[in-house]
């Protein structure tokens, strides 16, 4: 769990510097940009032996959902919304991870689904006494999206990890980048994106930090520790970047939050994270055990 609370330490910046350092900028340049980034941070580390075609091409389609389809969404939605309400509405990405992850087991885990429910409300308690929120239907629903292609993607990444055990992880992980970039990348240029745009230093210091750190070793991070957690846990980390993305706008944006709510906020996802540890079916009580099919076991 360590690992994920790291890249939602990461991730926390991203949505200030997104809004405030880069507003102007087309959304699916950005995308482009940063996941170029970051495949160029994996490229050196790729290797290919051992690793079937059917392999390399399921990869790359992760890829394309998982950071191509969700920047596209997530970047567009900073045109209808601003850079609190983006991080609100992204807490609705346990729901879609614990709600997935049942329909790939064809099963029901009512305490993972109870615990992923408790991190959205420890969530919204961030933004309950803030300025009244006025949104549009469009911003809501590239951000649902985003989350849904987020959610989808790491558990499918969990799932083949889990079938492919002898992958490593930084080994296979520019495919993933290169799916995403591919996607991002074609519609980019099918907008025109980025032609005639003026990039100061500025834009590209922000564009270095959100590819090589928060994309390329945020996601590389995220995805590994979610290999090594249940799916009732990584439901609930989904939410960590919420409350700290409050916490960077208050002490580096000059953004306001009540300080007592975002306490309350992660003394509830404490709780949350506790009861989705203690969510493993009485049926299976080793944790030990690896289940091929179960996105929430940890591989050898």
């Amino acid at each position: 769990m360590l690992l994920l609370l790291i890249v939602s330490l990461l991730w926390a910046f991203s949505f200030g510097l997104i809004k405030g350092r880069l507003a102007g900028l087309d959304s699916a340049f950005i995308s482009a940009a940063r996941l170029g980034l970051a495949l160029l941070v994996f490229l050196p580390f790729l290797r290919w032996r051992g690793l079937s075609v059917r392999t390399a091409l399921a990869l790359a389609g992760i890829g394309a959902v998982q950071f191509g389809l969700m920047y596209l969404a997530y970047n567009e939605s900073f045109r209808y919304l601003q850079a609190y309400e983006v991080a609100l509405f992204t807490l609705t990405t346990p729901v879609f991870v614990t709600l997935f992850a049942d329909a790939l087991d064809r099963t029901l885990r009512p305490r993972a689904l109870l615990a992923a429910l408790l991190a959205v409300a420890g969530t919204a308690l961030v933004v309950v006494k803030s300025a009244a929120v006025a949104v549009t239907i469009s911003g809501i629903l590239l951000v649902q999206a985003s989350n849904a292609a987020f959610a989808i993607g790491q558990l499918q990444y969990a799932r083949l990890r889990c079938r492919h055990a002898g992958l490593r992880d930084r080994e296979v992980f520019g495919l993933l980048f290169a799916g995403g970039f591919a996607l991002a990348g074609g519609a980019a240029v099918v907008r025109g994106a980025g032609t005639g745009v003026p990039l100061g230093p500025g834009h590209v210091w922000t564009l270095i930090y959100l590819g090589v750190l928060a994309s390329g070793l945020g996601f590389f991070l995220w995805n590994q520790g979610a290999t090594r957690v249940s799916a009732g846990t990584l439901a609930v980390m989904n939410n960590a970047k919420v409350p700290l993305a409050v916490g960077c706008s208050l002490l580096f944006f000059g953004e306001e939050a009540d300080p007592v709510s975002l306490s309350a906020s992660l003394a509830i996802m404490g709780v949350a994270v506790w009861l989705a540890e203690h969510a493993r079916p009485a049926a299976d009580p080793d944790p030990t055990i690896q289940h091929p099919s179960r996105p929430d076991r940890p591989p050898a």
